[in-house]
């Protein structure tokens, strides 16, 4: 039977591989590269640009996130409830008091971001503090605190950088292939091969990262409600808000393709989709499993 701490345990090796598959997916096309044009430089600029994006991700990143939702930082006086809740829930898990947002928007929903601990921040819409019981706030508020516990945001960023430069190394070998690049091999059956096989890779592969990062967001989302759930000692809680989330048809007015697998639910209503293919491009997995795995660990 799924207990908090097999459940948190199996997340965190399947992100891992995830993550592996990814790094592995980047070598690869970058290495094919070099080969096809005889030029080992390809991979290391890959490599240096990757760096490079994510000391901007790794600074920047929340500020970006907050801006583009629209959040508001509050102060305690005046918002004693909800500055309460998330001090107490701090302290039970061993993390400095983050700062606090509002996001003016009827939809229950709410995001973490932050480098690390010490500069993380949680943001909170007007409907979760308003349509949620406190067990059920307080269960959303530990998924976002354990977001920030588990480090997921740095993950996330870092993942989104490197599908961006995945989807970069393609478009550019793509466009000198099709304006008249020429492979280090021409000569040869291989080199041509090996052009038609760094053609189909370059058309794949950004395809493939898309994928992969849309994965490890949805992990992400287990893990944390598994330690949210493990924080509160109360599953039923933050099952309890997500089947009001689910039930919500309420837009997010601020919602963006590029935070939207930070908040606790898809801020895009009525694209949830079952299908297998479908669920293949979900930043969240779907609400009802999320509510069931939940259910399970409070028996």
């Amino acid at each position: 039977m799924a207990t908090l701490y097999t459940q948190q345990d199996s997340n965190i090796r399947k992100t891992w591989l995830l993550m592996t598959v990814f790094l592995v997916l980047i070598i690869a096309f970058g290495f094919l590269f070099s080969q096809i044009y005889g030029s080992p430089e390809i991979l290391y600029i890959a490599v240096i640009l990757s760096i490079g994006m994510n000391v901007v991700a790794y600074w920047k990143s929340d500020t970006i996130a907050l801006a583009m939702s629209h959040a508001k930082p509050i102060k305690r006086e005046g918002n004693e409830y909800i500055y309460r809740m998330i001090e107490n829930l701090s302290i039970t898990a061993g993390l400095p008091m983050p700062r606090v947002y509002i996001i003016e928007s009827d939809q229950i929903n709410a995001f973490a971001t932050g480098r690390d601990p010490k500069h993380s921040a949680i943001a909170v819409t007007q409907g979760a503090l308003t349509k949620l019981e406190n067990e059920e706030l307080e269960g959303v508020l530990a998924h976002e605190l354990s977001h920030i516990g588990n480090r997921d945001i740095l993950i996330s960023t870092v993942v989104v950088v490197l599908s961006g430069l995945i989807a970069i190394m393609a478009d550019w070998f793509l466009r000198i292939s099709f304006w008249g690049g020429r492979s280090s091999d021409d000569n040869k059956s291989g080199g041509a091969i090996l052009l038609v096989v760094g053609l189909i890779a370059a058309i794949l592969a950004p395809l493939a990262a898309t994928i992969i990062q849309l994965a490890v967001s949805r992990k992400r989302e287990f893990l944390a409600d598994a330690s949210g759930a493990l924080l509160t000692r109360y599953p039923d809680g933050l099952a309890n808000a997500l089947e009001k989330i689910g039930k919500e048809e309420i837009p997010l007015k601020f919602a963006h393709n590029a935070t939207a697998h930070l908040f606790i639910s898809n801020p895009f209503k009525g694209k949830e989709g079952t299908s297998w293919f479908t669920r293949l491009f979900l930043t969240h997995p779907p609400i009802q499993e999320r509510i069931k795995i939940l259910r399970n660990m409070s028996v």
